[in-house]
């Protein structure tokens, strides 16, 4: 137990706060004011647990045999000449051995897959039949019978790898009394060559191999017992190797592996020494070479070596298992190259090989020993009880009566920082990490007069993958909002009025539908229920801000035309028969207005590349003239004086695409009198054919283009005022279109625009209606043609419509200018092809074409409307606004009383789901997934009580990785856990009466 000197510790979180991967603890302490932070450190290993193997084992190894997922055991036993197999159970045991024959006196194991069958096989080196045996697996933890291949004199130690570089595994054994070692080429169906044998140094008695000159070909070392060094042979790459290169070692060396002790990317070497009781660390030079020995002390008799990351801090540490002391030591690494001093952990009698793996499933490694005299294999697993090392303590300011806090990388700087929740002083703090376990001083963030921050939760609920702060106010019943930046700083909080039944207790986020959006779930203090809030993004706009044009502006169209990945503006003016071309900064603001003829009355406007220099060229839709006007830019933000092209009469509406499939732009335009529209294929060099026209409605207003029957050939839609509906021509892909189909819309569609409303990868159809100020809203079928309109109110005679994701959740959006309310109409979109009620924002006098894109590169759609009256065009500037809308009520049951919660994934569905502490029902109660409304009990439920299956007054809960539960269990003072798919929970602290000694609570 820990002391915090407090009376009044209440809220408590948890995180690696100093990224050693070792989670530590957060406190709040109400009555100090202060939280403590107690960091977390590596423990050490459980007391052994033994498994009975066959005669003398001298070697192990550990392969998932049965493709179970879960790590088993294999032992070599040297006098009863077999191999035994013992099957784990994922949970640290494991299951009787089998025992299959291997040769004489085996002394060496090794794993790998020889016939590439995708089942691990073992191979066996047999000291008294100067052989090796293999034996293929089957795949269920069962193997063949051995075939044996002829090594050297007394093969000692067996490893494998390609050493020809032929994707099929090779064998190497190290022979102690021929010194020197065989190489045997596999040929990839679980057979191999004769031998090579390779000189190495005076009874070599152990073999590793790896690439120590970095030029992605295996090499050997071997350690060699009687000339107290280690050999290093090169590889060729060809299934040969060099001559060797001896390195001196300590006194006997017995065992050797390698790994990158100091993190320089190049393979080092450790070995145990046996009659030295030490370890010797050579550094690799990266070139085959190797630095001079450091020595480490050991055990007695150090026997087998074996490298892993014990302490979960991303630096290799070693293992030694000692003969003589029956003991295995740990030395931790620093990542530098050199280690700590050995801590020393009891195993079996005379341990002859250590190996190690995670046994249990809980992400941290174990160790497993050969214990020679024996006849057993020992199984040391990790601690998991969370020492903590020391602590240190904040103080969050008189008066601050703290409530709640949690933990999250508010500023994206990898470092996990704390966010409080001050009662006390109407604020909430946040301390940014140093990485390190230490933290700035807290900004404080105001949350109203008499607000009474009582819970606090972290999550990004604007969905711009930055986390957020939310918070509930116990004073005003208010949920807050606090939007961050992920530079460390935060928005304007916007506060919602939510009509809680009592004062919110406890606040959670997760995202429950997988919108990608954090949701919030609050427990209220004396209730039976819970809430989920959804948040929504409702993607507001700016005060706008308004640029001259020219006389009666009537078209708009946005693209780069300086090519300074700045989005510029340009505007059709009406009556002066010109266009107007305003340079973006990229910051919002624009240069004043350039102007450039175009031809009489101009109506419309469309950007595109007409003559494929990579410069956006203009296309002006004259509505007097009955023509079109191409200006071809120049790269610079100017355009070459205008080129005309005849249309029909009086041409309303202009759009381009390649309708010919020639990778060349073409103009379709809609004309108004004529009641058609007219195609004018481009000629890849700016110019363009003669026009072929095609009849549509009565007074067709505006045309779009798309693939509605996904044959992937543009095809067109107009809007026809006084026909009240809109044409579909299909095209044929070369320029040519079929006749027209027509669909009702609503009174005088006036534009037309198409996009997917309801993400099934269809094109849509949505028409603004001057007539009955609303828009249609037409679902495609995909095959061309659509559903019947369902129609959204929109402001008074809307003009122009356009889509586009105002709020930032994949969805499209509606915006619509609307002539006679001098204002625009946002309908966000539900995803589904439905949108929400209309929401208006102002724009100048009589607002005729809309246009949408980024001006200021924040990521948020900005809008930009051309006034037809005002002569000017205004840009009105998205910005996010997030609510909380309650979704759904979770009944927890009559006098439940629910104190608190947890967010997991409970049954590994991908869905999180809620667990919740109902304190008057004395159990804890999970709801599954997103839409479920009845819980299940987890935990209690058996009345109150001091049981394995009972609580009292249960008041916590927190969630591990693994899914085990631990219960903050007030009534019994104890702390329970509850292991998935367990039958009753266990004590892990406490339950032995209130009290202040190390094993009770109080």
């Amino acid at each position: 137990m820990y002391s915090t000197g407090s009376y009044s510790s209440i809220s408590v979180a948890i995180g690696d706060l100093n990224k050693d991967h070792r989670l530590d603890i957060v406190v709040v302490n109400n009555d100090t004011g202060s939280i403590d932070i107690l960091l977390g450190y590596f423990e050490g290993f459980e007391n052994q647990t033994r498994y009975s193997a066959g005669s003398s084992p001298q070697s192990v190894v550990v392969g998932d045999f049965n493709n179970d997922t879960r790590l088993d055991i294999v032992v070599v036993n040297e006098y009863s000449n077999d191999v035994s197999v013992l099957l784990g159970n994922g949970n640290g045991s494991f299951a009787e051995q089998t025992r299959y024959l291997v040769g004489s006196r085996p002394y060496s194991v090794a794993i790998g897959d020889f016939n590439n069958d995708t089942r691990l096989d073992i191979v066996v080196a047999n000291w008294d039949s100067n052989d090796v045996s293999v034996l293929l697996g089957n795949g269920n933890g069962s193997f063949e019978n051995e075939t044996r291949y002829s090594a050297g004199y007394y093969p000692s130690y067996v490893v494998v790898g390609d050493f020809n570089n032929d994707t099929r595994l090779d064998i190497v054994v190290a022979n102690w009394l021929s010194s020197d070692v065989s190489v045997l080429l596999g040929n990839g169906n679980g057979s191999f060559a004769e031998r090579t044998r390779y000189s190495a140094g005076y009874y070599p008695s152990s073999v590793v191999v790896g690439d120590f000159n970095n030029d992605t070909r295996l090499d050997i070392v071997v350690v060699n017992e009687y000339s107290n060094d280690v050999s290093v042979l090169l590889g060729n790459g060809n299934g040969s190797f060099e001559n060797q290169t001896r390195y001196t070692a300590g006194e006997y060396p017995s065992s050797v592996v390698v790994g990158d002790f100091n993190n320089d990317t190049r393979l080092d070497i450790v070995v145990a020494n046996r009659d030295g009781n030490d370890v010797s660390v050579l550094l690799g030079n990266g070139n085959g070479s190797f630095e001079n020995q450091t020595r480490y002390s050991a055990g007695s008799w150090p026997q087998s070596v074996v490298v892993g990351d014990f302490n979960n801090d991303t630096q290799l540490d070693i293992v030694v298992g000692n003969w003589d002391s029956n003991e295995v030591s740990v030395l931790l690494g620093n990542g530098n190259g050199s280690f700590e001093n050995q801590t020393r952990y009891s195993v079996g009698s005379y341990p002859s090989f250590v190996v190690v793996g995670d046994f249990n499933n809980d992400t941290r490694l174990d160790i497993v020993v050969a214990n020679w005299d024996s006849n057993d294999v020992s199984v040391l697993l990790q601690y998991n009880r969370g020492a903590i090392a020391y602590k240190m303590a904040y103080a969050s300011g008189g008066g601050s009566s703290l409530q709640g806090v949690v933990i999250g990388d508010l500023n994206n700087d990898t470092n996990l920082d704390i966010v409080l929740a001050n009662y006390g002083t109407n604020n909430i703090g946040v301390l940014f990490g140093y990485g390190s376990g230490s933290f700035e001083n807290q900004m404080m963030l105001s949350t109203g007069a008499n607000s009474h921050p009582i819970s606090i939760a972290v999550g990004d609920f604007n969905g711009d993958c930055v986390l957020d702060i939310a918070l509930a106010n116990n004073g005003t019943k208010h949920a807050d909002v606090i939007l961050g930046n992920g530079k460390g700083k935060f928005a304007i909080q916007t506060s919602y009025e939510i009509s809680f039944d009592s004062p919110p207790l406890v606040m959670a986020s997760g995202d429950f539908n997988n919108d990608k959006r954090s949701e919030i779930v609050i427990v209220n203090g004396g209730s039976n229920h819970v809430d989920i809030f959804v948040a929504y993004n409702r993607g507001s706009f700016e005060n706008l801000i308004r640029y001259s044009a020219g006389s009666s502006p009537r078209s708009v169209a946005i693209g780069d035309f300086n090519n300074d990945t700045r989005l510029d503006i340009v505007v059709a003016n009406y009556y002066s028969n010109d266009v107007s071309v305003l340079l973006g900064y990229g910051n919002g603001s624009f240069e004043n207005q350039i102007r450039y003829s175009a031809g009489s009355v101009p109506r419309s406007v469309a950007i595109g590349d007409f003559n494929n220099d990579t410069r956006l060229d203009i296309v002006v839709a004259n509505w007097l003239s009955s023509d079109v006007s191409v200006l071809l830019g120049n790269g610079n933000g100017s355009f070459e004086n205008q080129t005309r092209y005849l249309a029909g009469s009086s041409p309303q509406s202009v759009v381009v695409g390649d309708f010919n499939n020639d990778t060349r732009l073409d103009i379709v335009v809609v004309n108004e009198y004529s009641n058609d529209v007219s195609v004018l294929l481009g000629n890849g060099n700016g110019s363009f054919a003669e026009q072929t026209r095609y009849s549509a409605g009565s007074w067709p207003q505006s045309v779009v283009v798309g693939d509605f029957n996904n044959d992937t050939r543009l095809d067109i839609v107009v809007a026809n005022r006084d026909s009240n509906d809109v044409s579909v021509l299909l095209g044929n892909g070369n320029g040519s279109f079929e006749n027209q189909t027509r669909y009702s819309a609503g009174s005088y569609p006036q534009s037309v625009v198409v996009g997917d409303f309801n993400n099934d990868t269809r094109l849509d159809i949505v028409v603004a209606n001057s007539g009955s100020n609303d828009v249609s809203v037409l679902l495609g079928n995909g095959n061309g043609s659509f559903e019947e309109q369902t129609r959204y109110s929109a402001g008074s005679d809307p003009q122009s419509v356009v889509v586009g994701d105002f709020n930032n959740d994949t969805r499209l959006d509606i915006v619509v200018a609307n002539w006679n309310s001098n204002d625009v109409s946002v309908l966000l979109g539900n995803g589904n092809g439905s949108f929400a009620e209309q929401t208006r924002y102002s724009a100048g006098s009589r607002p005729y074409s809309v246009a949408i894109g980024d001006f200021n590169n924040d990521t948020r759609l900005d809008i930009v409307v051309a006034n037809y009256y005002s002569n000017d065009v205004s840009v009105l500037f998205g910005y996010e606004n997030v609510v909380f809308v309650k979704q759904m009520i979770l009944v927890t049951g009559n006098d439940s009383r629910p104190q608190s919660l947890v967010i997991s994934d409970f049954n590994n569905d991908n869905l999180m789901d809620i667990g919740l502490v109902n304190s008057g029902a004395h159990n804890i109660g999970i709801f599954l997934g997103y839409g479920a409304k009845q819980g299940i009990v987890l935990a209690g439920g058996q009345g109150q009580g001091n049981g394995l299956t009972q609580l009292s007054y249960p008041q916590g809960v927190v969630v591990d990785q693994l899914s085990t539960v631990y219960v903050a269990d007030q009534g019994n003072d104890r702390i329970m856990r509850w292991l998935k798919r367990a039958t009753h929970e266990s004590v892990i602290v406490g339950g032995n009466r209130r009290g202040e000694q190390a094993n009770q609570f109080n």
